[in-house]
């Protein structure tokens, strides 16, 4: 449980400055103009900008710090983490500068489509399964299981792209606020039952091994 609120603190820091400065927005743009007017593409951003701004700004940071609470434990920082924060210092950047929320939406669906065409170079090109690299000392499962479970997991993180762009562009394309919910609450609810569905799936052959 803590790993997995760790894993979320930039969401559930970017959910929380979002839906914070959304209600008091006069407030939030004020800020934004006072202090990162440098940061800005005209220097300034109007009180609709200024929350997406600021939750930007405060998710690119939670995710530095993760990277350096761990670093300074002496942990190994996961490439996943690394790609994150990449990916969230560029669009989030690009965010911030022009102010415009369209960089940001585009942020869940590359680290999705980016980790399944990690899951499938590693399998086919460098002849080696990720999933079972990492969770095979914790769990036996037969040879072809585990191809199933790497293509299912490139199927899953390739369609959560897809709805991403969906629920961003299409059915709250005008309703950002919406679109942050489902970040924060959505996808993950979607992750979370993807993978209890897939340890009933894995269940019977842990059982068979055990027999």
């Amino acid at each position: 449980m803590k790993k997995f609120l760790f894993d979320l603190l930039p969401l559930i820091v970017f959910f929380a400055c979002y839906k914070i400065g959304g209600a008091h927005p006069e407030a939030a743009q004020h800020w934004v103009n006072a202090n990162l007017s440098g940061l800005l593409s005209g220097g300034s951003a109007t009180a609709d900008q200024a929350p997406m701004v600021i939750a930007t700004l405060a998710g690119i940071l939670a995710n530095a710090v993760q990277i350096g609470y761990l670093l300074a434990r002496g942990r190994k920082v996961d490439f996943m983490l690394k790609l994150s924060l990449f990916i969230f210092v560029v669009f989030g950047g690009l965010t911030i500068y022009y102010h415009d929320e369209i960089f940001i939406k585009w942020k869940p669906t590359l680290i999705y489509w980016l980790s399944a065409i990690g899951l499938l170079s590693a399998r086919y090109i460098f002849k080696n399964n990720f999933l079972r690299s990492t969770m095979g000392s914790q769990i036996t499962l037969p040879d072809e299981v585990w191809e199933r479970l790497n293509v299912m997991w490139v199927l899953f993180l390739l369609a959560l792209g897809a709805i991403n762009l969906f629920v961003a562009f299409v059915l709250f394309k005008s309703d950002t606020a919406s679109w942050v919910s489902f970040k924060a609450f959505g996808s993950t609810a979607l992750t979370f039952a993807f993978i209890i569905g897939q340890t009933f799936y894995l269940a019977k052959y842990i059982k068979d091994e055990e027999a």
